[in-house]
């Protein structure tokens, strides 16, 4: 089968399963908030399922070991709509930040609102790190990890980075480790196609940054750390999409 023609009815069964997961989880807004991110994983790991079953994408995480326990600030490279999903299965109690427009659509905003993710209005500029920082501040009281894309948004395999000053500002507030992560979803789901390529992804949990580095040093580091770890991931990923 050609990669079109599984890439075709992969995203086909993907939303129509996205379709049926959110009907699911509508009376799951009445219960409590574990029941949803409960469900949220399931859908998580039956994308897995249907990534390996029909485009014969696999993934590999390294570096489980490295979380720490309790309250984090997780910052990923984020080259796909697969991470979004992805990172849901990694952590205990995670809570996205995410543009505050995408609290709008109808049912998937319903559950954010119900998951307490962290919303951002990019418009407001400071008011909006100040709304981000207090929210983000209540929810590792609650010992949940915080999950940013610290660019912001989708950058391709290999295009030069664009790191934002929100994380660098979440990190010098709320005073707890900063874990980095890495990937290559970016060569097997790309962004802006429908197309899905075989292979593995790779994600790679890195050492933890410890709290209490100034903002300078804490954004070279954190930059230095993700890119240098996800040029490699790419680089070893690259051999196998390309060939096929």
């Amino acid at each position: 089968m050609s990669i079109i023609v599984r890439s075709v009815v992969f995203n086909t069964v993907f939303y129509l399963a996205l379709f049926v997961y959110l009907i699911v989880a509508l009376p799951t807004l009445a219960m409590p908030r574990r029941v949803l991110i409960a469900l949220v994983k399931n859908w998580a790991r039956f994308n897995f399922w249907l990534l390996r079953t029909i485009c014969d994408v696999h993934m590999r995480i390294d570096g489980l070991e490295r979380i720490p326990h309790g309250p984090l600030l997780v910052a990923s490279k984020h080259q796909s709509m697969w991470e979004t999903f992805a990172l849901m299965t990694v952590f205990e109690d995670p809570a996205f930040i995410l543009k505050r427009e995408l609290l709008w659509i109808p049912f998937f905003g319903w559950c954010a609102r119900k998951a307490e993710m962290i919303p951002v209005d990019r418009g407001a500029r400071s008011q909006a790190l100040s709304a981000m920082t207090r929210r983000a501040k209540v929810e590792v009281e609650r010992s949940r990890q915080l999950i940013i894309f610290p660019e912001g948004t989708r950058r391709a395999p290999g295009a030069e980075p664009k790191y934002k000053f929100g994380v660098v500002h979440l990190y010098s507030e709320i005073g707890v480790p900063c874990l980095p992560v890495a990937l290559n979803s970016g060569l097997f789901w790309p962004r802006r196609s429908f197309r899905r390529f075989p292979g593995t992804i790779r994600v790679e949990i890195l050492d933890p940054i410890p709290p209490g580095l100034d903002r300078h040093a804490f954004a070279a580091r954190l930059q230095s750390d993700i890119e240098t770890a996800t040029a490699r991931l790419v680089a070893e990923g690259r051999p196998r999409h390309a060939g096929k």
